[in-house]
Formats: structure tokens, sequence, C-alpha cells
């Protein structure tokens, strides 16, 4: 599958919103800041993403594709159908591929400017708690699984004394042979 420019140039404004959102908070990003750490003019900005809420829309929309995507590319390619959704779920969460601080921004942005935006990722994640809870094993252990992560997740993105780099890697291997032992 072949990129486009235009495909490229969102995605380098994408980076650029959740770049000002990190750096600078959420109340800071406006267009016209998103324009100059892009390094395009408003007006190109505009071309792609023609208002705050579209530019919003869009970051949700990247961070959920990409995370579904993975996810379920994950989920299709694990032999074991027993837990396969949970051990997906558990490993996409934390693989290299995913852009963490980009979940965290653009979730934190459509929290605090448009909570009408998390539909999207309610829906993701409906779908998602779905199939945890028909994965073959217990639903409530799966769901505890995926609990823990999101927790993990939320510590990191709101600062609630989230666990160290080592802490975290022993959290993770703990609720791999947990689901290990589910299976």
């Amino acid at each position: 599958m072949t990129t486009t420019k235009k495909e490229l140039k969102k995605e380098t404004i994408l980076k650029a919103a959740a770049h000002v959102v990190r750096e600078e908070g959420v109340d800071k990003l406006t267009l016209e800041a998103v324009a100059k750490q892009a390094g395009i003019s408003k007006g190109g900005l505009l071309y792609h993403f023609p208002n705050k809420e579209e530019l919003i829309l869009g970051m949700v929309e990247r961070m959920s594709n990409h995370f579904t995507g993975e996810l379920y590319q994950r989920a299709e390619q694990d032999s074991d159908s027993k837990g396969k959704w949970t051990r997906a779920y558990v490993e996409t969460s934390f693989s290299e591929e995913q852009d963490v601080d980009g979940l965290y921004t653009a979730l934190s942005v459509a929290h605090f400017t448009h909570p009408k935006m998390l539909k999207l990722l309610q829906e993701d994640y409906q779908d998602i708690q779905h199939k945890l809870e028909h994965d073959e094993l217990d639903p409530v252990r799966a769901t505890m699984a995926r609990l823990v992560v999101d927790g993990l997740w939320f510590a990191g993105m709101f600062g609630l004394a989230p666990p160290d780099d080592k802490l975290q890697q022993q959290i993770m291997e703990e609720l791999r042979n947990y689901i290990k032992e589910q299976s």
C-alpha cells in the first residue's frame, strides 16, 4: 500500500499537534501553533483539517486506527485461539510500534476539549471488551488483564504515580504469566 503525499502531510500535521500538546499543554493547541510546528502555513493546515475540531478528531482516529489495526493483526496471527485477544491486547498496548505518548495526547485533547469525540474510542473499546469476554478464558480474568494495562496507561497519562520502567516491566511479565496460566 503506497502512502500519498497528502497522507504524509496529514501524518506530519497530526504528529505536530501531538507535539504541541505534549510540550505546551492542551490549552496551547491552536491551528497556528500546529502549523508552525509542522513547518507549513495555516492555510496548508486548513487544507487538510478545516478546523480545530477536525484536527482533534484526526488525532483520535489516527491513534485508534493504529492501535486497533495492530491489535487485530496480532490476534489474527496467534495460532492459539484460547486467549488470543487478551494476549493481543496486552502485547499491543506495550509494543514498540505503539505511540503511547500520542495516545495519551489524543485522549487528553478529546477529553478536555471535545468529550463527544471519545465516542470513537468508546465504540472501539466496547468491541475489544466483547472479544475479551468471549476469548475462551474466564471473562473476569481477561477483563482484569485489560484493566491492569489500562491502569498503567492512565497512571502514566495523568502522572498518577506511574511505576518506573523496571517495575512496569515486572508487572507486564507477571501479567503475561497470569494470562498463560489461564490458557
